[in-house]
């Protein structure tokens, strides 16, 4: 009798814990924001890693498969395109030898579920010279594709080194 009162308790508190597993408090939605927000923002530093160590594999991997890049004036689609824009860029030309910095006050992120947006700069500093040779800004749509927050659609633009 008492083996089948304690098997009733524990099921009756386990069915009354699944019904709340499904709805998430505000505190644990601010949480998940929160990572999300961390995770996005580990694109941009993987973004100026791999520009700063001309590593063309890594920045591939900030990139989902069928992703557009719109740069000047064209439209890149999917990862290998995008690639073989990277192998040729400034930042990834053997002869240069940059470092990508980015303002961290003009980083902005979204983030609302699965999808959300990243805008940053680039400013590329040659190291011999200790000159900003080119500056770039970048405004992209993010998705979290299998677990993981990537890039599938970015837009370049030319920011100005004020404000």
């Amino acid at each position: 009798m008492m083996r089948t009162a304690v098997l009733g308790l524990v099921l009756a508190l386990s069915v009354a814990g699944c019904g709340n597993a499904s709805k998430k408090s505000a505190g644990d939605q601010q949480v998940q924001q929160q990572a999300d927000y961390y995770a996005i923002d580990q694109i941009e530093k993987t973004w100026h890693k791999a520009a700063s160590t001309q590593n063309v594999d890594l920045m591939m991997t900030v990139w989902a498969p069928d992703a557009t890049f719109n740069i000047a004036t064209k439209t890149l689609t999917g990862k290998a395109q995008i690639r073989a824009f990277f192998e040729t860029a400034g930042p990834f030309k053997p002869g240069n030898h940059w470092v990508s910095d980015t303002p961290a006050y003009k980083i902005r992120i979204t983030a609302s579920g699965d999808k959300g947006t990243l805008y940053f700069e680039c400013h590329y500093i040659d190291v011999k010279t200790e000159k900003v040779v080119s500056v770039a800004g970048a405004d992209q749509t993010v998705q979290k594709i299998n677990g993981k927050w990537l890039i599938t659609s970015s837009a370049g633009a030319t920011p100005t080194l004020g404000g």
